[in-house]
């Protein structure tokens, strides 16, 4: 099939979040089951030179928005197989950051007009168009209004994929009349309107032929009054066309064995991950010791991922536990401020490093014992996924795509990759730390849990062919 993926950022071109990991990793296992995948993104000023100094001029174009015409240049890199694309105008994407302007309304309707418009300038047609995330969700409205009645389009299915539910795209109800020219029969429930705005996810649910998120158990959260974000009723509504598949990995950059950022690579030995526990340790300013059970933390340091969990307990953590906690990310002030204050008074057992570092990310990783990612929700999770190909044990809470990837380990039959609780509560997380130091300190049950983990797969292989069906369902 002929698939176009659509999205506001890939790696390794422009990445702000895990959005970019689907879109830099999922074509490439759907081009490997034969599909013919291309890619189109927004040209950003942040993007590396590199690759830049690498695009071609393919084809200018007029794009309509309301009652203006704007410029937008159509380029073209292929990599690793991949034809991308790129819609160029420095108006809107000759920025400092990917989001966060006051015209993020206008620049994303442009985007998803410039898409359909490029479309037709291309010697290539697709089947599917699949869109991520509220920057794409005007592309299945649009198929359904200003495009419905163009032969070129006719047969084109579209799919949505949510990332993440929180984000919307809600905006002033102006933007419909005057960037999206349409009227006033989108404003209602089966159209945008959103409390009185127009909702660019919500457009999306309403007229893409498929639904899908990115793991199972968020599919069933989100159509929860708790987990809704005051869509779940929409998504109700559309519950025989909504699929969960949970993301994979990169296996080949997230693999111990050859990480260049590691001092110490390894397969499954537990010896070699210990060496690179005390060279962290060293790096870090930390007692070097081998035997004190480490747990990392790498996180944006913001609500959703749990962190006013780990500040209600944190200080008797440290204050009862022979342990060390390694946290980096930055995030929330307060929460950055927790951790620098505790590692003010706990500086043999807490290291805060506000900062972001791939290289140290993949280092904190491979030389953690334990990998904590409490989240109040989480649509997927990389984290517990990454801590897994590391030989690292998650402990996580039962929610979204952590509940479809961590199995609780079960001392008495051995089974299980990690260590999960239930509700939202920080003396909950704190049973299961210490539930989990308590299996460290048995060299027995903790080789068998190792033994698990080393047996857990999280590559892409496996969600493209998810995806796969669901690109068959959809065309039928």
């Amino acid at each position: 099939m002929n698939i176009l993926m659509i999205g506001s950022e890939c790696t390794p071109f422009i990445k702000s979040g895990g959005l970019a990991d689907v879109l830099g990793s999922l074509p490439h296992a759907l081009r490997e089951q034969g599909d013919d995948v291309r890619v189109v993104l927004p040209k950003y000023e942040e993007m590396d030179d590199e690759w830049k100094e690498q695009l071609t001029l393919l084809d200018t174009m007029s794009v309509e928005l309301g009652w203006r015409n704007q410029y937008a240049g159509i380029e073209y890199i292929e990599y690793k197989g991949i034809p991308v694309y790129f819609i160029d105008n420095e108006y809107y994407f000759k920025r400092s950051n990917l989001y966060g302007y006051d015209d993020e309304a206008e620049r994303f309707v442009f985007f998803n007009r410039a898409v359909m418009e490029m479309i037709s300038r291309l010697d290539w047609r697709p089947d599917i168009l699949h869109c991520h995330d509220w920057q794409t969700g005007l592309i299945p409205v649009f198929l359904h209004t200003h495009y419905h009645d163009h032969p070129l389009y006719q047969g084109m299915k579209t799919i949505f994929t949510i990332h993440n539910l929180k984000y919307q795209g809600i905006f002033d109800d102006s933007v419909l009349y005057d960037l999206m020219g349409l009227d006033e029969h989108m404003m209602n429930v089966d159209g945008l309107e959103y409390f009185g705005d127009v909702n660019f996810m919500k457009g999306a649910l309403n007229f893409a032929d498929t639904i899908t998120t990115v793991s199972e158990t968020y599919a069933n959260e989100i159509q929860t009054p708790y987990y809704g974000e005051n869509l779940d009723e929409v998504l109700r509504k559309h519950a025989n066309r909504l699929v969960g598949i949970v993301n994979g990995i990169d296996t080949q950059d997230f693999n111990p064995v050859n990480d260049q950022a590691l001092a110490f690579p390894y397969r499954s030995a537990l010896t070699k991950k210990q060496q690179n526990k005390m060279w962290l340790q060293n790096e870090l300013g930390l007692p070097i010791r081998e035997d004190v059970p480490m747990i990392g933390i790498v996180s944006r340091l913001v609500e959703q991922k749990g962190f006013d969990l780990i500040g209600r307990v944190l200080n008797e953590l440290l204050h009862e536990e022979d342990i060390q906690v390694v946290v980096l990310g930055t995030g929330e002030y307060h929460y950055e401020q927790l951790f620098m204050w505790a590692q003010e008074q706990h500086p043999s057992k807490m290291s805060a490093n506000i900062t972001f570092s791939d290289s140290l990310s993949r280092q904190v990783y491979a030389a953690s014992d334990m990998f904590l990612m409490p989240s109040r929700f989480e649509p997927c999770g990389i984290g517990q996924m990454i801590a897994l190909r590391y030989i690292t044990a998650p402990i996580v809470r039962e929610t979204g795509g952590l509940v479809d990837t961590v199995i609780p380990f079960v001392e008495e039959t051995g089974e299980g990759n990690g260590f999960t609780f239930a509700h939202y509560n920080a003396h909950d997380m704190l049973f299961t730390i210490r539930r989990a130091l308590e299996c460290y300190h048995d060299q027995d049950v903790w080789k068998q849990l190792v033994k698990n983990i080393v047996k857990t797969q999280f590559s892409w292989k496996r969600s493209a062919q998810e995806y796969q069906k669901v690109y068959e369902t959809t065309f039928m």
